[in-house]
């Protein structure tokens, strides 16, 4: 069997990222030490109330760009106005972990966010205040394992960074001593 290989944003966080956490913010212990916890990455689509291949086509494309497959998510509640009623299959999403999640984040800060047009940066306020990370992607055509041919609607995601930080001064830090590519 395969010797299996750390993912480079892994060691990056180990060998760089840790010391200089626990430098700057002074911890006591490796455990106080801000680390990501996990990424969930989603997409819902109100049109698959109305059309099962629609649902198909997202957690296909969320299976492309995540390495892994998508659950589908049902409404929790029935909404008249929506024409939804309760366990309606209305998106996808996935929660990735471990190595998954560490080749994902690399792919997406190096590869996927460059790709965007006008690219500058994204936005440093999208925090929640217990140092998580919110942010919207308006088509999934930016990761480069989605074939533009193969597509039959662009439709946009949203990706959440949850962290084992405390507050968002150290959320922010963690994530752009890894490379997110924070505007200026």
């Amino acid at each position: 069997m395969a010797e299996k290989k750390t993912p480079n944003l892994k060691a990056k966080y180990q060998a760089e990222v840790a010391p200089a956490l626990m430098q700057k913010f002074g911890y006591k212990s490796t455990m106080q030490i801000p680390r990501i916890d996990k990424i969930v990455v989603n997409c819902g689509c109100g049109e698959a109330r109305d059309n099962a291949k629609v649902l198909e086509a997202v957690v296909g494309d969320l299976t492309k760009i995540t390495g892994q497959k998508a659950i589908i998510t049902k409404a929790k509640k029935s909404v008249a106005n929506f024409k939804l009623r309760e366990g309606m299959p209305i998106g996808a999403k996935v929660t990735l972990r471990a190595d998954r999640m560490w080749e994902f984040l690399d792919r997406l800060f190096n590869v996927a966010l460059p790709r965007v047009r006008d690219f500058r940066g994204i936005s440093a306020n999208s925090f929640d205040g217990r140092g998580n990370y919110a942010l919207g992607v308006k088509e999934q055509l930016i990761f480069p394992e989605i074939e533009y041919d193969k597509i039959d609607k662009i439709r946009g995601l949203d990706v959440v960074i949850c962290t084992t930080a405390k507050t968002d001064e150290e959320a922010k830090e963690l994530l752009s001593l890894i490379g997110a590519p924070f505007a200026r």
